[in-house]
């Protein structure tokens, strides 16, 4: 009996070692290979020699003219060479390596030759020789060594012939086929490997796209209705008069936005259910505070919070500015560069209850860090953390509350597919008194006059950051960057401007040293590599200098530029950029038009691609086999309100089967 999970080697033609190759592109089973689909079509539609351009690859077809020959030369190289007409045009036509071919080049015959256009010889590189009756599409499958195209179209077509494509059953509703006119499973995947034409392709295409992105928007809405059953999460109910008194305390009042984002997340704690919220908000928008108070509400209740950051320079930046706002909370720092002793009375004070905030690194999710009644836990700057480490973060509670944040605006595209499963709160309002950066644009060769405007600007008592280019993921190659810019800077400005440098590779004690050194304006200008991005409140701090900023992406530009912009000083911040692209000149571009950072997202995540902005595997973004969230955005809304709707419905909710599938059919399975 035929089943999907056959092993290759049921196929007629493929053998053990055929079947060991395929193993290097994870095609165990014969269902494997069905639903492995090609990632694009050579469009084998017959062209004119007139019409191309040179260098274009196409199918030409013609009459053989002269009988082929094979030159030899060198060891095992030939070329086999013949002329054929098209129309009134003669066309030399070269095959290389292939001496084979002679047999089927007959003088007065037809021939279909799917080649490279040498426009200015009149003369074609043939690939390969075609009937033509050659399919118009023909499908290209991402390989491996040792696994050739044909091998594996031979392999799908065995498969389909012998029977085993219908041993699939069809896994959407019969009223989303209906609603949106998909085709049936079974002549989707024969389309997608084989499509009679490109109207049939595109329906192919779009089902599969369908079918990826519903299931995965089933996996993520079914786990948000996980997070909303009554019984879920902690009830950490909010007491209104204790907030109110500590509101009036703030030296600030906060925005419109700030407040909506607050009482969405105390809302949330108050419920029984689970709360998983991201709360956005731009860079100084004023996140931080907001994470404090929910912290203080659950200390008001009786639970202990954490928040989990990136880096120690975070991390210390936290612990002090809640320390201040918030004296009447027991607060306490861990890190991985602590002392012994001091780390060995920080986590007797954390389980014992002692401790209200814990602020730190991954030193947060150790063994060893045993909390006493953690109600909420907060990541900042979530997605440098891997889904693992998030993961076992929630575990050191009994299901405690989570709030992740982030100043990386994430675009709607991103934010509906990664965190799909999550509630989220957008603080998109700056504080009140600061004012727009102003950014500029210049060239290397106006670098001195941009030194000497800053000059002026650092008498007046400005400070200024220098950051120096991230050409490799080297460290070392950022450090000597910076020794170098520091170096060139220290020449021009002479003793007139007090100096520092700042970089990843410095004790943690010393990069203290160094900033707060900056902090009390002791330092007028810090020449920085990219770790100066998070981390950094220096209000007093008006001006920075990218250098080559065209070697950066958008999203970490806006970062960089939000270090300055934190007072009620007006603000700059210099690109110095020579881009040879038209994506580098782009970027600078879009810079200086606008300071809104979900609209540069937006604009980043056009330009370099979902994984480029965050980083695949550190975000848990998906991986579709098929679709493609940019491009694919409104089958993916879609999509997604569809299986809302779904989940909502008891019906759905009863249905294990459902569930499954959805857990099944989602497709990155190591989604947290």
């Amino acid at each position: 009996m035929k089943s999907l999970t056959d092993s290759l080697s049921v196929l007629s033609g493929f053998g053990p070692k055929s079947v060991e190759k395929f193993l290097k592109l994870g095609l165990e089973t014969v269902g494997d290979a069905l639903v492995y689909y090609p990632f694009r079509y050579e469009d084998f539609q017959s062209k004119s020699v007139l019409d191309l351009m040179n260098g274009e690859k196409a199918l030409v077809l013609g009459e053989v003219i002269s009988p082929a020959s094979v030159q030899y030369y060198g060891y095992k190289r030939n070329r086999l060479r013949f002329s054929i007409r098209q129309g009134e045009v003669v066309i030399a036509v070269s095959f290389f390596n292939q001496p084979y071919l002679v047999d089927k080049i007959e003088v007065g015959a037809q021939i279909a030759i799917w080649g490279k256009w040498d426009k200015t010889k009149a003369s074609l590189t043939g690939m390969k020789v075609l009937s033509q009756s050659q399919d118009d599409l023909q499908p290209v499958y991402h390989l491996v060594q040792g696994v050739k195209q044909a091998s594996l179209v031979k392999l799908i077509r065995e498969a389909i012939d012998a029977g085993y494509i219908d041993l699939f059953e069809e896994n959407l509703p019969a009223e989303l086929l209906e609603r949106y006119q998909l085709l049936n499973r079974r002549d989707a995947i024969v389309a997608m490997h084989f499509p009679r034409d490109k109207e049939e392709y595109k329906q192919a295409l779009r089902r599969v796209k369908f079918e990826e992105l519903f299931y995965f928007q089933m996996n993520l809405q079914s786990l948000k209705s996980e997070n909303r059953r009554p019984d879920a999460g902690l009830a950490i109910p909010l007491d209104q008069q204790a907030l109110l008194n500590k509101l009036k305390q703030l030296p600030f009042e906060l925005t419109i936005a700030q407040e909506r984002s607050l009482k969405e997340i105390t809302s949330d704690m108050a419920s029984s259910s689970h709360m998983n919220r991201l709360l956005q908000g731009d860079v100084g928008s004023g996140k931080t505070v907001i994470a404090g108070l929910a912290m203080y509400v659950a200390h008001r209740a009786g639970f202990q919070s954490a928040m989990m950051v990136p880096t120690e320079i975070l991390a210390e930046q936290h612990y002090e500015s809640l320390s201040q706002l918030f004296p009447e909370l027991s607060i306490v720092l861990l890190t991985g560069s602590m002392k012994s002793a001091v780390r060995r009375s920080a986590l007797a004070a954390i389980e014992s209850g002692q401790v209200d905030l814990i602020i730190g690194t991954h030193a947060l999710i150790q063994e060893g860090v045993n909390y006493h009644h953690l109600g909420l836990v907060i990541t900042d700057e979530q997605h440098r953390f891997g889904v693992k480490q998030r993961r076992i973060f929630r575990e050191k509670g009994e299901n405690p509350d989570v709030l992740m944040m982030t100043a990386t605006p994430i675009p709607r595209t991103l934010a509906i597919t990664a965190f799909g499963e999550m509630d989220v709160s957008i603080i998109d309002q700056l504080p009140a008194g600061r004012k727009e950066i102003v950014t500029r644009w210049v060239k290397h060769e106006q670098l001195s006059l941009v030194l000497e405007w800053m000059g002026k600007e650092i008498a007046k008592g400005a400070q200024v950051y220098v950051v120096s280019p991230l050409i490799e993921e080297s460290e070392a190659l950022d450090l000597k960057n910076a020794i170098a810019l520091e170096e060139e800077l220290l020449a021009y400005f002479g003793d007139s401007v007090k100096i520092a440098l700042l970089h990843g590779q410095m004790k943690n004690q010393d990069k203290e040293a160094v900033m707060q050194d900056f902090k009390a304006g002791k330092t007028d200008l810090l020449v920085s590599t990219t770790v100066i991005e998070v981390g950094v409140n220096v209000p007093n701090a008006t001006i920075m200098m990218i250098m080559d900023a065209d070697r950066f992406g958008l999203s970490q530009l806006h970062q960089l530029r939000g270090r300055v912009g934190r007072g009620h000083k007006q603000s700059y911040a210099i690109l110095v950029a020579n881009p040879k692209t038209d994506s580098g000149k782009e970027r600078m571009q879009a810079m200086t038009e606008t300071t809104d950072g979900f609209v540069l997202a937006e604009k980043d995540l056009q330009m370099r691609g979902s994984g480029e902005v965050f980083g695949t595997r550190q975000s848990g973004l998906p991986e579709f086999q098929v679709a493609n969230i940019i491009e694919d955005f409104p089958i993916l809304e879609e999509a997604r309100r569809v299986a809302s709707q779904i989940t909502a419905e008891p019906k759905w909710q009863n249905n294990p089967k459902w569930r499954m599938i959805a857990k099944d059919m989602s497709r990155p399975s190591k989604l947290d």
